[in-house]
């Protein structure tokens, strides 16, 4: 199936109506030309408004570790492809819930398939290190992104950018210091390739 069937079908979506305080509103931004995918846990109540993913101070976060900027961010080699392409509502606990798994168990062998060109995936936080990582992942989500080479070079494991994680940054500042300096060269080389 082509992509653009696939993305057709994702924007057509309503397989959690009902179950989500909102309309569903499918967000993904990937074409033909992506090359490295960032897939995170699910858009957030900004993203679920705009239809723009990482559009907020996560997504600065995010491009200062990538390296870019907005406009190469956006242009077609990268794409965005959380576990959850809806918001799933907010925790009244804080934070917003996790992404359904009837998301991904539909939608994400279909869509990677369509993406045959993938050199990286970003896997941005728990619930993607486990989908593409499977047995491989480790006890914790820390655990995971230390061992970030074990998955190279198909598969990157890394944090959330979210203000929510500045404390783990500064209490893992390898991250910083080895992580996105491999990051930044592996962009700059899909991104002139």
């Amino acid at each position: 199936m082509s992509l653009d069937a696939v993305l057709a079908d994702i924007a057509a979506c309503r397989a959690c109506a009902g179950e989500l305080p909102h309309e569903p509103r499918p967000v993904t931004r990937v074409s033909a030309q992506t090359r490295l995918l960032i897939c995170g846990q699910a858009p957030g109540r900004r993203v679920h408004e705009s239809g723009l993913p990482f559009d907020d101070p996560s997504g600065e976060r995010l491009r200062s570790w990538m390296g870019v900027d907005r406009e190469a961010f956006y242009g077609p080699r990268i794409g965005v492809a959380a576990m959850a392409f809806c918001f799933p509502g907010t925790n009244p606990k804080g934070g917003d819930y996790p992404p359904p798994p009837r998301c991904a168990q539909l939608w994400r062998p279909r869509l990677m398939a369509a993406l045959p060109r993938m050199e990286l995936t970003l896997l941005v936080g728990g619930y993607a290190q486990a989908w593409a990582l499977g047995d491989r992942v480790k006890r914790t989500m820390t655990d995971t992104v230390a061992a970030w080479s074990e998955y190279l070079p198909h598969y990157l494991p890394m944090p959330h950018p979210s203000w929510r994680n500045t404390g783990w940054l500064k209490r893992n500042p390898w991250f910083e210091d080895e992580v996105t300096p491999y990051l930044r060269r592996r962009v700059a080389d899909i991104l002139a390739a």
